[in-house]
């Protein structure tokens, strides 16, 4: 399995509009983040998670030239904004993409992009088949086995996802008990770090990194950050072996 980090930045991405500070004036590419998405790649299958604002840009960067799945954590702005633009996927593969989500993002998408779930559609809006995520139940993408993994943003339930010895946990500050037994004995660990400080819906960099310790993965991957953690090449120093800033455009095999 091959992984690729498409985005790693929160919500208002890296660099932050008119930001001057030295990290959205950072000439490391690594200090470049769009909006947090990840590529899955098993044999043929592409799966990616999560279409935010920068979903165009990401596919076009990674030279993706055929989608399988579109499965989405929650109904966040910088997780769905980007769904429109599966219709070229529809044009290119001549026919609908199946997308995944639970209730409350399918309600999100149907809000936002209401014209793809009209009874009479206008040519051309994107084509869907919606698929229920229910938790406590894995799903299949042709012959890739998915399993929910429920966390929870402040009060916000959000999913996470395992896809064999690879777990992806965005937006969270709180994992349940029940849903870490999931999680461990994966490989390697995606977790959201916001920043060094504490934040009420994020992980902070100290809280990732005790999760990542107790959920022990051989490599564990912070996602999410904002241009408040610092430099990439500085801040990378302050984390425990085995632990890593992801960056767009890093491909991990799993």
């Amino acid at each position: 399995m091959k992984v690729t980090f498409l985005g790693t930045g929160t919500s208002q991405g890296v660099p932050v509009i008119a930001c001057q500070c030295e990290v959205c004036q950072s000439n490391d590419s690594r200090d470049k983040r769009l909006r947090s998405s990840v590529l899955i790649q098993e044999g043929e299958v592409n799966i990616v998670i999560d279409s935010g604002p920068d979903f165009r840009q990401q596919m076009l960067r990674s030279g993706i030239r055929h989608l399988d799945a579109l499965v989405f954590t929650h109904s966040h702005k910088d997780h769905i904004a980007g769904m429109d633009d599966i219709r070229a996927f529809n044009f290119i593969q001549k026919k609908p993409i199946d997308i995944y989500c639970n209730q409350a993002t399918l309600q999100a998408l149907k809000r936002e992009f209401y014209y793809a779930f009209e009874e009479i559609k206008y040519p051309g809006v994107p084509e869907l088949v919606v698929h229920d995520i229910q938790v406590g139940k894995d799903f299949e993408i042709r012959d890739v086995r998915v399993k929910p993994v429920e966390v929870f943003h402040y009060k916000m339930p959000v999913l996470g996802f395992r896809v064999g010895d690879f777990t992806y946990i965005t937006d969270a500050n709180r994992i349940p008990e029940s849903e870490k037994e999931k999680i461990k004995g994966s490989k390697v660990l995606v977790l959201n770090a916001l920043r060094r400080s504490e934040h009420i819906s994020h992980f902070s960099l100290d809280e990732a990194i005790a999760l990542g310790r107790e959920l022990g993965a051989e490599q564990t991957y912070f996602i999410h950050m904002s241009h408040q953690m610092g430099k990439h090449a500085e801040t990378e120093e302050l984390l425990p072996e085995g632990m890593f800033f992801s960056y767009d455009g890093l491909q991990v095999e799993v």
